[in-house]
């Protein structure tokens, strides 16, 4: 028998992870890829998986800790077969991270053998194409129009009635919609500011969710429109696998047989949901039942102080909810600086009952007057009674719910499927884009991969090579950020130099009243290229793209300060930001350093 250390896996620019659940226990016997200890980050859970089969004769760590890649959590004793085992592979995170620099590759590396594939079924096919798209949202529908538009007869499976998925039915979309609604609230309050009083607003959910729904409808339809155009056949029901070539699809009007040449995989992914709460009580809601606006709770206890949590938590306390929001870690949004986050926490802080730091909701019990919440942590408050309880705490993968052992192609324990710079997946002709991929599980970055796929696909040369992916927080004011932040250049030992700009010198900011914010660049200092960048401020999620534009690009500091931005607006505290690096600003003093 061999006592194997069991560490922490590559989990990309992440570090000091918290412990959130212990899965096994001293004396448990495990299999080989079984997870062991459960971590949390912002928009991520993550399994560390036994790289052997045997018996726990310890565990490193306990509830609470914090882990980085490396750390032992556990001491494992293989069995005879478990010993001979490889090094453990990186695991795949149930909810992948954003990523802020450029990635080595498109995914990490399955923790599963690839499974053999089953036979053709040798039944005659309802459908035949050359490409079938499996899921049409962002990436999905993406990936079928641009292979159609390469002379592809496309095939576009998709689960419900209306093209788009999750992020346009019940995700990006609609919350952008509801958003706009609460941003309209504050500004018509703080009006008052430069004397214009409106009164105190009257909210009729019906018509808010009316808006909501004919924002969505817009859009939806116009999708329906361009893959009638471009000949996208669309077949509505649930896809699985049964072969290499071959993917059964249960319709309203029974079983289709679709056969295909190629396929693309964008099944993307579902609301992690905690264990042990309630959730047959529907006053527990994730993010999908928040934005049915179902009604107005007096008080709400969101869990998770991630982004997604934070942007419907705005929504809420726009519409009069009391909101507490509780995040494990020790800021809200993890992934972004502290100091970016620190404006938007000042803001939020006036607005909200509550904003608990490293507590945990250990408990969630459902009582007639409410949902009864215990914490525990650093200050934890005392047990609670709220009306409904959100827990926006990331996304798990759905790679492991489409048959795809049936293809042959590997899938991880947690669901994602790997693929290489071509979105190619371990079998040549079926490739997979978007969430079920890891990285970040952003739609823009589905996009842009759905694109590489059908192109590979359609014989053409591509391959995903995007340096920086942004990541934008929608709340007020909003978050953004792209490339090396600041925390991980530290942690790096990167030699890096910061240009920060703040918006209480923008005329523009001062004009409209907003000037916590700012704009900061990071810059390598021995080359003055630009590695990475933040911004807060109102609209700071259309800013972004210039400062990922200029990475992309390989800007220098010089460059960016010598582009003549308009003024007065808030894009030109980025060109500010580069001459504070710089030592040519002349809209600050800054002393010389002797």
């Amino acid at each position: 028998m061999a006592a194997i250390d069991i560490k922490v896996p590559d989990i990309g620019n992440y570090h000091d992870i918290p412990v959130i659940e212990l899965l096994v226990k001293a004396g448990d016997t495990v299999k080989k890829d079984q997870g062991l200890v459960k971590l949390e980050s912002d928009k991520a859970t993550m399994e560390v998986p036994s790289s052997v089969a045997g018996v726990v004769k310890e565990l490193k760590v306990k509830l609470g800790d914090t882990v980085s890649e490396g750390r032992v959590v556990a001491v494992v004793e293989a069995d005879a077969a478990g010993a001979a085992q490889p090094k453990p592979a990186a695991t795949t995170p149930a909810v992948a991270p954003s990523v802020s620099a450029a990635p080595t590759a498109t995914a990490a590396p399955a923790t599963a053998s690839a499974p053999k594939a089953t036979p053709a079924s040798g039944r005659k096919p309802d459908v035949e194409c050359q490409v079938v798209v499996l899921g049409a949202g962002p990436g999905g529908y993406t990936a079928a129009f641009r292979a159609a538009d390469l002379g592809q007869d496309t095939v576009l499976i998709e689960r419900y009635a209306n093209l788009g998925g999750v992020c346009l039915n019940v995700g990006c979309i609609p919350s952008k919609a509801l958003l706009h609604a609460a941003r309209v609230i504050d500004e018509a309050a703080h009006a008052k500011d430069f004397g214009v009083t409106f009164g105190a607003p009257t909210i009729d959910v019906d018509a808010l969710r009316a808006y909501k729904d004919k924002v969505v409808g817009q859009m939806v339809k116009g999708l329906a429109g361009m893959a009638k155009q471009r000949k996208v056949r669309v077949v509505e029901g649930t896809g699985r696998f049964a072969s290499p070539n071959e993917i059964e699809v249960a319709t309203a009007d029974g079983a289709k047989l679709v056969r295909f040449e190629k396929a693309i995989i964008a099944a993307g992914s579902q609301a992690v949901k905690l264990p042990g709460f309630p959730w047959d009580d529907p006053r527990m809601m994730d993010s999908t039942d928040a934005l049915l606006l179902a009604d107005i709770p007096k008080k709400l206890l969101v869990v998770g102080g991630g982004i997604i949590g934070l942007e419907m938590a705005s929504v809420y306390s726009a519409l009069g909810s009391a909101v507490t929001v509780v995040e494990l870690m020790d800021q809200l949004m993890p992934g972004a600086d502290p100091d970016l986050v620190k404006p938007l926490q000042q803001r939020l802080a006036k607005r909200y009952a509550g904003i608990h730091l490293k507590v945990k909701v250990a408990k969630i019990e459902a009582e007639k007057k409410g949902l009864k919440a215990t914490f525990e942590g650093d200050g934890a408050p005392e047990p609670q009674l709220y009306d409904r309880v959100l827990v926006a705490i990331g996304r798990a993968p759905n790679g492991a719910r489409i048959g795809a052992d049936q293809a042959g192609v590997a899938v991880s324990d947690r669901g994602f499927i790997a693929v290489d710079r071509q979105m190619r997946t371990n079998v040549p002709h079926i490739f997979a884009i978007g969430d079920l991929v890891g990285q970040p599980m952003l739609a823009h970055k589905a996009t842009h991969e759905g694109k590489v796929a059908a192109e590979v696909a359609a014989g053409e040369k591509s391959e995903f090579v995007a340096r920086v992916i942004p990541s934008v927080a929608y709340t007020d004011p909003e978050i953004a950020w792209v490339g090396l932040t600041e925390t991980e250049a530290k942690k790096a030992g990167v030699a890096y130099g910061v240009g920060k700009f703040p918006h209480a010198a923008s005329g523009r900011a001062v004009g409209i009243g907003r000037t916590e914010g700012f704009t900061k660049l990071l810059f390598d200092e021995a080359t003055h290229r630009i590695i990475g960048g933040g911004i807060v401020a109102p609209n700071a999620g259309d800013l972004i793209a210039e400062i990922a534009l200029a990475i992309e690009m390989g800007a220098e500091a010089a460059d960016i300060g010598l582009t003549i931005h308009p003024h007065p607006t808030l894009s030109e505290s980025v060109g500010m930001a580069a001459e504070v690096y710089e030592g040519t600003i002349t809209d600050l003093y800054i002393p010389k350093k002797k």
